[in-house]
């Protein structure tokens, strides 16, 4: 009979992989600190690594096991590692340098509920020992199992005798970068082309189609592709892949090729143009002999197929590595799913500015992707004007520069204010419980608002830096794509009522680590770590303080530990956006609330969640719902004024007052509240988007699109509602204009659905932006695509559409007033009549 003991063990066979530093005790000797932060950093990118490839992590010491349920996820984890590693290594000092040997092997783990072991792992870790520094070795079980499934070359280094293993082990050393063919692998751009409709015009003009094909190839396309030193790999009929050791040289070939075939086509009918489609990748390419193969040729292929006829598509990283280096604009077309690529690839088209050849490489300058459209505007026209015969496009340009200073910078995001900007990457999760997601992720906020608070601070929010949340990204491409200088990583690890905290501060320009350091507390010392980390970055980045923020920096929301835990375990629940979630959030806030009565924070959140059940009907009577959401933000303002300074629940206390306001009608109190929200955390987000929208009601679009820009500036990766805010912003300026000047307010639909669409790609059920769209193609004339818009509406469960299709005029007229709070009657009238003909 087994004990309990024995029937707790469970023994499974699985491929384990364990990793570990090379040369680790000579690294801690040096740099004890700078060491421990930057292997925690590490395993903050390795760890979703092996999540996202099907393994779980079995310990995370001072190196990383773990196991996977097949050799082939455990390989490919492991060459991924190493490649990530190699990346993060470029431009790091050589004595600082990490670099991680790999042992791979199949056997059988002992899981006895305290502990993993087995001599599966112990031959891991034998075959990790002999790996070298950012190589690989496999067991014989391992080679037999993916030597074809997965291309790479092996090096049979023959039966070694593994210290405490019985039997001897064959050994195979990965030879990363090299295929199991002889094939090589190296990165490159690959630019795709291919002709639009080429059937169609070969059917009805063979002859004439191939002499206009040779003329282009042979006269424009071939010698571009020389001078920017592209290597021709494929032609095929009519389209051709060229490969580029510089992607800015992929690019200003492709745009300089597009430009050169809109001057040829100038006097050519429409239906007998040539107009290529164009795709850009960098990535990785297996060359075999004469052939070529690989994701970065299926990814440039599918990214042709995306662009228009004569447009350029190119995938994210190619933007990342071109933004600011040439006259170029990108248009974000948001992550795709190419056919047959595993995984989402973020699209942009490529506007550049008409006439003239592509300007050389500029030098790239600070904040220079934020770069504002007037600028790229003025430079068209004056190039236009230089090379003569432009008048008409002059004309073109001026009109539409001359519209509005605010229609221009609602274009791009605003540029930084010239102080110190940071982001706040998510701190990595390393207990062994997922579920203490909640308590690294409060660290996070808590930290990004804490130094938002610092007037010598630039601060991003929340929404943008957890986009990076999981993923493996290079600190120099976060630096660029959230445009701050400095970036903070870290790590929590929780067990019992011990905490271990690291931090480091990294010069996103460089690489460079600033300052790092980290902390083995107690629980109840959470805030006190907290402190110490927001003051350390403010040293390390000579922030100068004023008497207040040196005073008063640390304060907590809560000084009861047990009360923190319930607030973020509500957080992370309330964000989800469900009823189911909203109502156990809600019980966590009121849990929180009993532990500390003066919690301010828990009760603005409180709050937002019977705001939500009354804006998305959740609960069964809103008006009950909504008359809560008032009294508890009211109680939140009240004890946020009591805090001492910097009073530091109050900015959030007054948003959520502040929306409750604005749809109670009390629209100057909305805004005050917004703007005081502001005004004690400059860094505040989504008090802006809070000021935005109480001024679209006020009728006041320009105002509130330039308050959407500063929330956009702190928030650039922002959330579905901003793009909803701006599309609404539009939408309502193009009703007040439509009766003096029909030809602007049509552009300003135009931008209306613009942002609306943006709003429902990132957020397919948020039926507001839906509703606005519906009025915004009605404005265009577009009804019929109206009607089928209303109609997704009410398959999408949204009230407006059944209230309507019911015929009741006063029951419809209550809904649609309590959906629109604007000042005047000429919007809300506006919206009831498009919204009653799309929805019969």
């Amino acid at each position: 009979m087994l004990t309990m003991a024995e029937a707790r063990v469970e023994r499974r066979l699985s491929a384990i992989l364990a990793a570990d530093i090379a040369g680790f005790s000579a690294l801690v000797g040096a740099d004890e600190a700078h060491t421990a932060c930057d292997l925690e950093g590490h395993q903050a990118v390795i760890v979703p690594m092996v999540v996202e490839s099907g393994g779980r992590v079995i310990d995370a010491g001072d190196g990383i096991l773990a196991e996977f349920p097949n050799a082939v996820n455990a390989v490919k984890c492991a060459v991924a590692i190493q490649s990530m590693m190699a990346e993060r290594n470029v431009g790091i000092e050589p004595e600082r340098c990490m670099e991680f040997r790999i042992g791979v092997n199949i056997g059988e783990l002992v899981d006895d509920k305290v502990r993993v072991h087995g001599d599966g792992i112990d031959v891991a870790a034998k075959l990790e020992a002999i790996a070298e520094p950012g190589g690989i070795c496999v067991s014989s079980k391992v080679y037999e199992e993916v030597s074809g499934q997965i291309d790479l070359a092996y090096q049979d280094i023959g039966e070694r005798q593994l210290e405490n293993i019985a039997q001897p082990v064959r050994v195979y050393r990965v030879q990363l970068g090299k295929s199991r063919t002889g094939a090589e692998r190296q990165l490159t751009a690959m630019l795709a082309a291919d002709v639009a409709g080429y059937s169609r015009l070969v059917e009805n003009d063979e002859e004439g189609t191939l002499a206009q094909w040779k003329g282009h190839w042979h006269g424009l396309i071939e010698p571009k592709i020389k001078e920017f030193h592209g290597r021709i790999v494929r032609v095929i009929g009519d389209g051709v892949l060229v490969e580029f050791a510089s992607v800015v040289d992929a690019v200003r070939c492709a745009v300089e090729v597009q430009r050169g075939m809109a001057a040829r086509n100038a006097e050519v009918p429409h239906d007998k143009r040539i107009e290529f489609r164009m795709g850009i990748n960098f990535g990785e390419l297996i060359i075999d002999g004469g052939d070529f193969w690989g994701d970065a040729v299926n990814i440039t292929a599918r990214l042709e197929a995306l662009a228009e006829p004569g447009g350029i598509c190119v995938s994210g990283r190619v933007q990342e590595d071109v933004k600011g280096k040439l006259d170029i604009v990108f248009e974000d077309a948001g992550e795709q799913q190419l056919k047959n690529i595993a995984r989402p690839v973020r699209v942009y088209r490529i506007r550049t500015s008409s006439g003239g050849p592509i300007p050389a490489v500029i030098q790239q300058k600070p904040r220079a992707a934020r770069s504002r459209l007037r600028w790229s505007l003025a430079a068209a026209a004056l190039l236009v004007l230089l090379l003569g015969g432009g008048e008409q496009l002059w004309q073109s340009v001026s009109q539409r520069y001359s519209l509005s200073q605010v229609i221009r910078e609602a274009q791009a995001p605003a540029p930084l204010p010239d102080k110190r900007s940071i982001a706040v990457l998510p701190f990595l999760n390393m207990s062994s419980d997922p579920e203490q997601e909640y308590f690294s992720d409060g660290m996070t906020e808590d930290l990004i608002t804490e130094l938002s608070r610092l007037t010598g601070l630039f601060v991003i929010a929340r929404n943008s830096v957890y986009t990076f949340k999981g993923r493996a990204i290079r600190i120099e491409q976060v630096s660029r794509e959230l445009g701050v200088r400095y970036v903070v990583e870290g790590s929590v690890r929780k067990a019992d009522n011990r905490l271990r905290i690291t931090a480091q501060l990294i010069d996103g320009n460089t690489g460079y680590h600033v300052w790092a350091q980290y902390y083995d507390r107690e629980l109840h010392d959470v805030f006190g770590v907290q402190e110490e980390i927001a003051r350390r970055i403010t040293s390390a980045l000579a922030v100068k303080l004023t008497k207040e923020e040196e005073k008063n920096m640390g304060r907590p929301y809560t000084s009861n530990p047990v009360a923190w835990e319930y607030f973020m375990r509500g957080a992370e629940l309330y964000r989800r956006f469900t009823p189911k979630d909203n109502a156990e959030a809600r019980s966590l806030f009121e849990k929180a609330i009993s532990l500390d009565p003066e919690f301010s924070r828990a009760y603005a959140i409180l709050a937002a969640t019977h705001r939500q059940d009354s804006n998305g009907r959740w609960s069964k009577d809103p008006q009950t719902s909504e008359e809560l959401a008032y009294r508890m933000a009211q109680k939140a303002v009240e004890l946020a004024r009591k805090e001492l300074e910097p009073k530091p629940s109050l900015p959030y206390a007054l948003e959520q007052i502040g929306w409750v306001l604005l749809y109670r009608e009390k629209h100057e109190e909305a805004r005050q509240a917004a703007e005081e929200a502001v005004q004690r955390n400059h860094n505040y987000a989504d008090g802006y988007a809070l000021w935005a929208h109480v001024l679209i009601y006020m009728e006041k679009p320009e105002e509130a699109l330039r308050k959407s820009q500063e929330a956009i500036a702190h928030n650039p990766i922002y959330p579905f509602f901003y793009d909803y805010h701006r599309g609404q912003a539009y939408y309502v300026w193009g009703v007040l204009t439509s009766a003096k000047d029909p030809d602007a307010a049509r552009q300003r639909f135009e931008e209306a659905e613009k942002h609306l669409r943006a709003a429902l790609a990132k957020n397919n059920n948020f039926r507001p932006a839906r509703s606005y769209l519906v009025a915004t193609l009605s404005e265009l004339g577009r009804k019929d695509e109206a009607a089928k818009e209303m109609k997704i509406s009410l398959e999408k469960g949204e009230p407006l559409v059944a209230i309507l299709k019911s015929g009741d005029q006063k029951l419809s007229d209550e809904h649609i007033r309590t959906l629109t709070p604007y000042t005047g009657d000429e919007i809300r009238s506006r919206l009831a009549k498009v919204w009653r003909e799309a929805a019969r």
